[in-house]
This record gives C-alpha cells, structure tokens and sequence, in this order.
C-alpha cells in the first residue's frame, strides 16, 4: 500500500492525465486552419498553447529524472533572454506540424506521468523557482493544462464543464497568495486570508482560519478562472472582505514569471 505522500502523488497524477486527455479530444481533430486559430494569450495561436504544455512537460521530465541536465538547461535560460524563453519555446514547437505537436505533447506528458510516479518520497524537484515534491509538481502542470486548456476551449468557442480537478487549481491559488505581492512589488499581508469556494460537485472547500478578517467566498470555478488571470475580476462572482482580500484580487497570479496583463471584462 503506498504511503500517503505517494497516494497523494498518484491521485494528482491522474487528474492531471485526466485533464490532458480532455483537452487532447479537443484538438485532435483539428485541422491545420484550426491549430492555427489565436487565442485569448496574445500572440498565442493553439499550435503555440499545446507546444507550450509540451515543452513544459518536457522539462519537468529532466528536473524529475536528471537534475544534473535541468541545472545545465537552468543556466542556459539565464544566459539566453530569460523574459522571452518560454515565449520562444513555444514559437519554435509551434512552427511543426499539427500531428508532429499533437505526438510530441503526447509523449511529453505520458514521459512526465511515469517520472512523477517513480519519484522518491521526500525528494525535492529542482525548477525555475523553487524546488518542489512530486505532487505540487504534478499540481503545477495540471493547473497550467487547465488554463491553457481553457484559452483553446475559449478560441474555439466551445463550453468544457469544469470537474472538480480543479481543487489542485484552487490549491495553488491559495498557497501562491504571497507570491503574488511579491512578484508585483508589494508586501504580504501578515495575517491569513480566509477562502471558503464552492465545488463543481457542490462540497465546499476552505482554506484558512475562519474567523480571518480577509476572506474570499464564491465558486472554485470563478476563483481558478482569477488565480490563472483567464477572466476579470468584473466577470467573476466572488465576494471579497477586507481591504487586504480586495487588493489581492487586482493582483493575484499562480504562475510563474512577471506579473500578468490579465484580461479584459467581458461583461457590458
């Protein structure tokens, strides 16, 4: 029976194979005029968001496996331009063919599930921020699936009802709260904040002490959709308490890098 740090492992794993595996019945059948169709990520056609996920997956594959090459390819993004080497990652995926990018991320992410399974319990995986365990590991690249996912549903105009995979999502937006004012120049604030998110399902998922005087009630869905800054806040139902809460929700980010541009209102 694996232990508990395992358990948690594979259940993460499996999610994140399951998101995968929806989103690929979404570009499968695409034809070339539709890997080419932009998406809301400016510049960022689909060709450029499923090159991307491989690529990633790519590389958490080596930090997992060959912590050695990870360091050498770590020192080549510094040595590179480090602002654009993820864009020019997917630039370059982006310029093959359809089913050569579609074969490639598939084998990317299978390579990646099988890593993640096999890693030590207790062992730390080096990354572009901070080494991470298997499972936040797994978490990381299911919330990135998700959200690149949801930028190709949305280039396509095509609705895919969310489950609740998206906890790990909702995770990350919570633990990256302070990374966030970080990332943006600010100073965390020193008390915790109080979340209390509705499930797909219905179960209700919380985080932090209850009696918080900063708080943030409303769907999971909506709270995803502003962590991975794939929705305005205006478009979103999410009640804010606090002034601490309020500030949060102009900057909050769960992906690495520079802070994010967001995106505009659709609402009218």
């Amino acid at each position: 029976m694996p232990s508990d740090g395992q358990a948690a492992v594979l259940g993460v794993v499996a999610d994140l194979e399951a998101e995968s595996a929806q989103l690929d019945a979404l570009v499968a059948e695409l034809d070339d005029a539709g890997w080419a169709t932009l998406t809301p990520a400016p510049g960022w056609s689909i060709a450029h968001q499923i090159a991307h996920l491989a690529w990633t997956d790519e590389v958490a594959t080596i930090a997992a496996t060959d912590p050695d090459e990870f360091a050498r390819l770590l020192t080549e993004a510094a040595s590179n331009n480090p602002e654009t080497y993820v864009d020019d990652a997917a630039e370059s995926g982006a310029a093959a063919p359809a089913d050569e990018i579609l074969a490639r991320w598939r084998s990317a992410r299978g390579r990646l599930a099988d890593a993640l399974r096999e890693v030590p319990s207790g062992t730390r995986i080096p990354w572009f921020g901070p080494p991470m365990s298997a499972a936040s590991m797994a978490t990381a690249r299911l919330m990135e699936t998700w959200a690149h996912g949801l930028d190709i549903a949305d280039a396509l105009g095509v609705t895919v009802l969310p489950t609740d995979r998206i906890r790990s999502v909702a995770h990350i937006g919570v633990r990256t709260r302070d990374f966030a004012y970080m990332v943006n120049g600010r100073t965390p604030p020193a008390e915790p904040f109080h979340y209390a998110l509705t499930a797909p399902s219905g179960e209700m998922w919380t985080w932090g002490p209850a009696d918080a005087a900063n708080s943030v009630r409303g769907p999971a869905l909506d709270f995803c959709h502003l962590v991975t800054q794939r929705r305005a806040l205006a478009d979103l139902q999410l009640e804010l308490t606090g002034p601490d809460a309020v500030e949060w929700s102009g900057i909050a980010q769960c992906f690495a890098g520079p802070p994010g541009r967001g995106r505009e209102p659709r609402s009218t």
